[in-house]
């Protein structure tokens, strides 16, 4: 009875230690905020480019949600490099959709990702003449 109680005692450690083990995070989000209406912008498309020698080179394109996210843009079937890298919104596409002027046809935003486990999330604060980034958590 001793010996069974054990086992099962083991059995699930193991299995809380399984069924609670970390998902691998995507590195890279990104957040597109309207500064007009304090709303989340869906519908942007966001490109991820990264730097090769002297030129950019396309990984992945997403369009933001209706909380105004991509939550993972970075290829899930690339391996993380450390480089140069942009985002660029295309927020002209948006404005031409809602019918407003933009003076900002595309929002690109270069950053350096560390191959690090790290976590990179751009949140971009947009209205139609002026936008704002940072690096956020």
């Amino acid at each position: 009875m001793k010996i069974a109680s054990s086992v099962l005692a083991l059995l699930a450690i193991a299995t809380a230690t399984t069924a609670y083990a970390a998902p691998v995070k995507n590195p890279l989000s990104v957040h597109v905020l309207n500064l007009q209406t304090g709303v989340p912008t869906a519908g942007i498309t966001v490109e991820l480019d990264q730097q090769q020698n002297d030129k950019w080179t396309k990984l992945a394109t997403g369009v933001t949600d209706n909380n105004g996210r991509i939550s993972a843009l970075y290829p899930a079937d690339k391996p993380v490099v450390s480089g140069s890298y942009r985002v660029v919104f295309k927020t002209g596409d948006y404005y031409a959709r809602t019918g407003e002027k933009t003076f900002f046809p595309q929002i690109p935003v270069e950053f350096t990702l560390e191959k690090s486990g790290d976590h990179y999330h751009i949140p971009l604060l947009l209205s139609p003449f002026g936008y704002s980034t940072y690096r956020g958590n």
